[in-house]
């Protein structure tokens, strides 16, 4: 899924405007004061409780300091805007958006809002209860500290005795956002508080009924708080249809519920390695990429990208390629559920003749996005293939199978006289240039035929298998002829058949472990086309778009190279960007691209983050719905690599390797049964059978 300057999915191939451009970005994009200049400066510290710290005292040079941080729920999704300026003090702009509640487009609007038509508002510090003490209203002291670790924290400094914490988080299960304040007591004396709550409300007519938006607190009027004695009051920010409750939520349930979803991101999937900075990101990104799962009336739980513009839908690229594989590793039963629903939709809207996919369904459903052919059979047949095999659920599979072999029929039925796949475009969605025929079009379609014909023999399609064997052949010929090219001195791809700039998809045909031209790729990816955020999209000086990224291009490149072989340099790269990314200026998750969208935190990039490991490092590709391989392989400077409770079908993993002499122990344990444990040769593969 990739968005325009003007903070929505493209609609239609042409690009808008300038001056229509900036005044969208004013309205749309929340305050983030963030920018992609070289600066490699760590603002924030990993903490002994697995968080990350930012102590404002002793980073004051760096003041005054802005960013955001997206959380969400099933039901809501909250994008926390948070100020510090050169005294210290904290101002907060809170954008809480309610997806499933659709609204009306204005009479002036363009047609083109009715994507983005979400029930939200803005709120900002006047929702806050007016505190007393001592017969002076409170104002918050100076920040000494923001933490993250799937809630945001504020801790203030003391003003008349009185220390106060703050944390933001959504509800996990309701239409409510929540802004938690403590108060404690560090004085030696009884303290007397007075609180006056404010409320707001507010009402308008949207598609489902009558919508109420809602924000108050539940903080008693009066209080005496001993010396070391604290209380707690909750701000609530809810919205409801019709006679739906709007009030009595409470705090402690919101956070404990929270508590419980970072307790599975923490216990599932866990990445140990002798960086913390890596293991840390590892943690995070699972965080940001299961909490943007919501839920549907009319398609069940999906996962949607977020980024205050892309809830209630899913792409073939977002959902289907990079997410929905993801979730099976974690073993997260809703996060399989949304990645098969959104597998089964596009399942369910198969064209009946010969024309395209469409490539996403925004709104719950009720905007089919088809006027453009981005290569979308290709993404939805690797990624589809890619869930199956990896969930070992051989009904879901019998189900989804019609979708792969239809999108694997109607690349084949595309292709050019050379026999490149053909498509309008790719994810970039026109912003630059592609050919009829480009590299990720066919690379994907490659490792579609790769995964389908594993597939296909577990499904007993063994005639399917043999064609499919014959297609990959044929394909990695047309790669390598078609597209095989020497650019800037290097040899690697051109990306389409009159490109003469290195792009960063020329990273795919390593992703799926054709490495011809690894060499020159691995060159032009760490090197020509790196800069301190990562791997341009295209290296073309004289170019407007000279310095975009798109962080779904860096996380790809590092997957293919370290799947490749290629460990040190690429390990050099990975641990500098994954520092700026978690404890940079802008933190705590990847992003996904700039100067577009201003460096949002959409949630499929985290996934991809975290199949840089699994996919990449230890070089996992399924060998059948009970079998798979692993590369034996660790860079020089580690000594170690464990990644524990690695889901895959019903069964967890406990995956590691660790270097003796010359040599790797590999181990795998599965319910304390010891399945592999062999002395290998580095780069050597190992076989797991479960």
């Amino acid at each position: 899924m990739f968005i325009n300057f003007n903070g929505m999915k493209k609609p239609y191939p042409s690009r808008l405007p300038g001056l229509l451009l900036a005044q969208l970005l004013f309205i749309f994009l929340p305050t983030i004061l963030v920018s992609a200049q070289d600066t490699n400066e760590q603002f924030w510290r990993i903490s002994s409780r697995n968080s990350i710290v930012w102590d404002a005292n002793e980073m004051s040079h760096s003041l005054p300091h802005e960013d955001n941080i997206e959380m969400a729920g099933s039901k809501v999704a909250g994008i926390i805007s948070y100020s510090i300026d050169e005294n210290q003090q904290l101002s907060l702009s809170r954008d809480i958006i309610f997806p499933q509640l659709r609204i009306y487009n204005k009479s002036t609007d363009p047609d083109w809002k009715k994507y983005r038509a979400y029930f939200r508002h803005t709120f900002e510090d006047d929702i806050l209860p007016r505190i007393s003490i001592d017969e002076k209203t409170l104002v918050p002291g100076k920040i000494d500290s923001v933490e993250i670790e799937g809630v945001l924290k504020f801790y203030h400094a003391a003003v008349s005795g009185i220390a106060i914490e703050r944390i933001l988080l959504p509800s996990m299960r309701e239409r409510v956002f929540l802004e938690s304040w403590v108060l404690k007591n560090i004085s030696d004396k009884a303290k007397e508080v007075t609180i006056g709550n404010t409320t707001y409300k507010t009402q308008e007519e949207g598609y489902k009924g009558i919508y109420h938006l809602k924000s108050y607190t539940d903080a008693a009027s009066q209080i005496i708080l001993a010396p070391g004695e604290e209380t707690s009051l909750g701000v609530y920010m809810v919205a409801g249809i019709d006679d739906e409750t709007i009030d009595g939520f409470d705090a402690k349930t919101i956070i404990d519920q929270r508590a419980v979803f970072l307790s599975k991101m923490k216990s599932s999937l866990i990445l140990k390695t002798p960086n913390e900075t890596l293991n840390t990101l590892f943690y995070f990104s699972k965080i940001r990429a299961s909490e943007s799962i919501f839920y549907s009336d009319k398609m069940g739980y999906i996962h949607s990208p977020g980024g205050g513009n892309y809830y209630l839908g899913i792409w073939a690229n977002d959902q289907v390629e990079y997410s929905g594989p993801f979730f099976p590793y974690l073993d997260y039963d809703r996060g399989k559920e949304a990645a098969f629903n959104t597998y089964n939709w596009f399942s369910k809207n198969i064209p009946t003749d010969d024309s395209h996919i469409p490539y996403a369904f925004e709104i719950e459903g009720n905007f089919i996005m088809d006027h453009l052919d981005r290569g979308d059979a290709a993404m939805i047949a690797y990624g589809t293939s890619q869930f199956l095999l990896k969930s070992g659920d051989v009904e879901a599979a019998q189900k989804l199978w019609p979708l792969i072999e239809w999108s694997l029929d109607y690349c084949d039925n595309n292709r050019n006289a050379e026999g490149a796949v053909l498509s309008e475009s790719d994810e970039m969605e026109g912003r630059i240039a592609t050919g009829d025929a480009n590299l990720a079009t066919s690379t994907l379609y490659y490792g579609g035929l790769k995964l389908a014909r594993i597939l296909a023999n577990e499904l007993g399609h063994n005639n399917l298998a043999s064609t499919y064997s014959r297609r990959r052949a044929e394909m990695e010929k047309v790669i390598e002829d078609y597209f095989g090219s020497t650019i800037e001195g290097l040899d690697t791809y051109k990306y389409f058949d009159t490109n003469t700039h290195l792009r960063h998809w020329i990273c795919l045909p390593l992703v799926m472990g054709i490495d011809t031209r690894l060499n020159g790729t691995r060159e032009a990816l760490l090197s020509k086309l790196w800069t301190d955020n990562g791997i341009l999209v295209e290296l073309n000086p004289d170019s407007e778009d000279a310095d975009v990224f798109w962080d779904r291009g860096t996380l790809y490149a590092f997957r293919g190279i370290f799947k490749a072989g290629e460990l040190d340099q690429s390990l050099d790269r990975l641990m500098a960007y994954s520092e700026k990314r978690l404890l940079g200026e802008r933190v705590p998750y990847v992003v996904e691209a700039y100067p577009e969208n201003d460096m949002r935190h959409l949630s499929a990039e985290s996934a991809l983050y975290c199949r840089i490991f699994i996919e990449g490092l230890l070089g996992l590709e399924h060998t059948g719905f009970s079998s798979y391989k692993i590369k034996a392989q660790l860079p020089d400077d580690f000594d170690f690599l464990d990644l524990d409770k690695l889901g895959l079908a019903d069964a967890q993993f406990d995956i590691s390797l660790k270097r003796q002499k010359n040599k790797i122990k590999v181990q795998v344990v599965s319910d304390s049964k010891v399945l592999v444990s062999k002395l290998v040769k580095p780069g050597e593969y190992v076989t797991v059978n479960y």
